[in-house]
């Protein structure tokens, strides 16, 4: 696996061999290149960001999105009770990867539902903040994704994080070695495994960029190189 900081679409690429690791042994090399940026963004907003403990009640908004199918899995791995919220046609896919609730989010507003939760890991930011706060416990924190959030909503969050207990600031997940051995032995352990919603050839990059715009993938995206079948 490769982390980096910076990232392209292309044939070859030359690195330092310090920004390599073996991939996990049980996956493809399709697979492998779906797992560094997105599952060390949901790594960091569980463990370092939202201190997710046994037992807490975790909501991940965007549970079906390349960030957010990690973060379900990973959520488990922590011990914690986990909602995803995702569209009617995710549903049994979420439910597939280890959620303990899933909310429609065309069917149900998870902001008026009633239930509280320790953590909201928001990687759509489609509510209000006051509204993401209002069904929080007392000491939870709503932590949106700096990635997907917008501009406006991140300063947002970033001012009212100063002055809110409950208002977690967005994060950056930079990569590094350490956090892409972790992944990869939980990889290796069966504990989290990509999901992959489909491949495109690399001269068919644009179109993938234009499906990912629309912002209905479901996990990750790969680009695969035709003549060898590598990604």
């Amino acid at each position: 696996m490769w982390q980096t900081g910076k990232g392209t679409c292309a044939e070859y690429v030359c690195a330092g061999e310090n920004n390599f690791l073996p991939k996990p042994a049980n996956l493809t090399l399709e697979q492998a290149a779906a797992v560094p940026t997105s599952a060390l963004t949901a790594l960091r907003g569980l463990r370092d960001a939202g201190k997710v403990q046994p037992g807490q009640k975790v909501l991940i908004n965007g549970a079906s999105g390349g960030v957010g199918t990690f973060a379900v899995q990973i959520a488990k791995v922590f011990g914690a009770e986990v909602t995803g919220v995702c569209s009617t046609r995710n549903v049994d896919m979420v439910r597939s990867i280890g959620a303990d609730h899933v909310i429609d989010y065309i069917q149900e507003d998870f902001t008026q539902s009633g239930q509280r939760y320790d953590l909201i890991l928001d990687q759509v930011a489609n509510h209000s903040l006051s509204g993401c706060r209002r069904v929080l416990t007392p000491q939870g924190t709503h932590i949106p994704n700096s990635g997907n959030s917008g501009t406006g909503y991140v300063v947002k969050a970033l001012v009212v994080s100063l002055f809110v207990r409950q208002q977690g600031r967005p994060y950056i997940a930079i990569p590094n070695n350490e956090d892409l051995v972790v992944l990869k032995e939980l990889i290796e352990a069966g504990k989290v495994t990509p999901v992959i919603d489909r491949t495109y050839p690399l001269h068919e990059t644009p179109e993938a960029f234009r499906y990912l715009d629309k912002g209905h993938a479901r996990g990750k995206v790969v680009i695969i190189l035709e003549h060898n079948n590598k990604t």
